[in-house]
Parts: structure tokens; C-alpha cells; sequence
């Protein structure tokens, strides 16, 4: 419940043709400052100051990444039904928002195009690691098996990259959370899950070796092919089994053992691969207990790698 006072609070911050329309906005996933000053035609300072007023009442969300700020509708409680329910009385057929639409399309567009740039300079060392290893259909097939069709209210995935599991899990959430230390990736991760309408996820600048606690707690983090980038893997398991809700699990994907020291050289791996028994002392360090375990060895000439998937669970 909310006190008269705040309401009336409440009321005035969304009462306004601009803040509305910023609200509007918002309800279509996270946007940067600059995004919302160049869809609604207005100054930064001017679209900054509507911002900070919907922030104050609880309407909306900064998130600050360096110099940058995106900004996100209230995810739960009482303040982010009253948004969903304020934008919903707006006729979308409306000239402001036929306007705002087609502009924010223009935007996306724009961020669609430069993640497509940046990924295309990377896909070459992208294709040479994945055709090493069995092909992706066939794994997350089976991350989706794992998971099951539980209605979960929030997963974490740490070390994002494309977004790639937000997107596939996302029937499967109500609110979803992606942290990746790499602009460049969440800028593709952005624009995949706008493309696909997924506006109950989002991502974020973060280090998930240094986890806030106030990121949780998750019924579900995934960790896919992000523990061989460091050197303690364990210490990543530890730190993010706090967030978990209890009988909440955490899904991992990556290589089992292997020889390609190329990886290590040419790729930033700086573990070459991870064993079972590694997994069960790091997971009984975290107190949780692995729950699932299946391998995914390529079936062909040459230095192949096995892809490997950890369900572990809290107790």
C-alpha cells in the first residue's frame, strides 16, 4: 500500500505530456538518455530533469554504466502495476505515440546496426571455437530440458555476452537480469532482446567476479561459457550461490578438459576446460550440490571439445 502523500506524489510525476510519454517509452524496455533525447526531440538537460522526477517517485530505474545512464520502468510492487496500467489507457494509434513508436523503431535500428558491426569483427574467432564443439541446437535443447517449464520470478545470467540465454528462457521468467563486463556485448544483447520484444529482461555493466547482493536473489543463474575466462572459477561459483533463493539452481555451461592451448593464447581462456571433480569440491565449497550433470562430446576427426552442463542446487 501507499501512503496518501506519495500517491499524490506518484500522480504528479506521471501527470505530465512529456514524463508520460517517457513512461510510454520505458514500457518498451531500457533506454539510454541519449536514446529518449533523440526520439522525443527534446534537450538532455530538459529529458534528464523529467527523468530524475519519475526516479524520485519510484516510477522508473537509473542504472548508471561509467558516463552513460539507461533507465527502466519499476520492475515490481505496486509502483511498476500502476505504470503498466497508466500506459495501457493510452490509445496507441495516438499522434505522440505513433510518433514515439516510429522513432524509438529508428533507434533500434541504429543500435541493431552498430552491435551487427562490432559482432561481425569478431564472428571469425566466434565460428573457429564453435565448430570444435557440438553444435548449439543440440545444447540448448537440453538447457531448456533442464530448466523445465517452472514459472520462475527472476533468473540472473552472469557474463551475458549476446544475451543469448535471456532469449531462450525467456517464456520461462517473469524478470530477467544479464551482467557482462563488455559494452560491445551488451550492446548486441540489447538489441537482440528488443528485436525478439523481450522487454521483461534487461542487462547491465557489471563485474561478476565483484557481485552486488542486491542483484538477487534468482530462482535461477546461469553461467554459460564464461568460467574459463578465469582462473579461479570457484570463486565465481561462491560469490554468486548467496544470490540464490532457496531450492533456487544454478546452470552451467562449458568445456570439459582439453589441449587446445590455442584457446588459451589467441582466445583470453585462461582455464583449459573443467572436470567433474573440480565442479562437485567448488560446488560443495558454495554449499550447493550438483543436481544434473550431461556431456556433449563432438563426434568427429581431430582436437574436438566436449561441451559439459551443471545443474547445481541449493539446499
Amino acid at each position: 500500500m501507499t501512503g496518501f502523500d506519495d500517491f499524490v506524489d506518484i500522480i504528479k510525476a506521471a501527470g505530465e505530456a512529456t514524463r508520460l510519454r517517457l513512461l510510454a517509452l520505458l514500457s518498451q524496455g531500457e533506454l539510454s538518455v541519449k536514446d529518449l533525447t533523440d526520439i522525443l526531440g527534446q534537450s538532455q538537460p530538459r529529458v534528464s530533469r523529467h527523468l530524475k522526477l519519475l526516479a524520485r517517485a519510484g516510477l522508473v530505474v537509473r542504472v548508471a554504466e561509467g558516463s552513460w545512464a539507461y533507465f527502466r520502468i519499476a520492475e515490481t510492487g505496486g509502483r511498476a502495476d500502476f505504470v503498466r496500467r497508466l500506459v495501457g489507457e493510452i490509445d496507441p494509434e495516438d499522434p505522440r505515440m505513433t510518433h514515439d513508436r516510429l522513432a524509438l523503431e529508428r533507434v533500434r535500428k541504429r543500435h541493431r546496426e552498430q552491435a551487427e558491426a562490432y559482432f561481425s569483427r569478431i564472428a571469425a574467432s566466434w565460428d573457429t571455437i564453435r565448430s570444435l564443439h557440438v553444435p548449439e541446437s543440440a545444447l540448448e535443447a537440453a538447457i531448456v530440458q533442464a530448466v523445465g517449464a517452472n514459472d520462475m520470478e527472476h533468473m540472473i545470467d552472469l557474463g551475458t555476452g549476446t544475451g543469448r540465454m535471456l532469449e531462450l528462457l525467456c517464456g520461462v521468467y517473469r524478470r530477467g537480469t544479464g551482467i557482462d563486463s563488455s559494452r560491445e556485448m551488451m550492446a548486441i544483447a540489447r538489441a537482440k532482446l528488443a528485436a525478439a520484444s523481450i522487454f521483461h529482461a534487461h542487462v547491465q555493466l557489471g563485474d561478476i567476479s565483484r557481485l552486488e547482493p542486491d542483484i538477487g536473489p534468482a530462482d535461477l543463474i546461469t553461467l554459460h561459457q564464461v568460467l574459463h575466462y578465469f582462473d579461479d572459477p570457484g570463486t565465481i561459483i561462491e560469490q554468486a550461490a548467496p544470490l540464490l533463493r532457496k531450492r533456487g539452481r544454478m546452470l552451467i555451461v562449458d568445456f570439459a578438459p582439453h589441449e587446445l592451448e590455442f584457446l588459451r593464447k589467441e582466445h583470453a581462456h585462461r582455464r583449459l576446460g573443467l572436470s567433474q571433480g573440480q565442479m562437485e569440491g567448488w560446488a560443495g565449497a558454495a554449499g550447493l550440490e550438483i543436481s544434473g550433470f550431461e556431456a556433449f562430446p563432438k563426434k568427429g576427426a581431430g582436437k574436438d571439445l566436449t561441451a559439459c552442463l551443471w545443474v547445481l542446487s541449493s539446499t
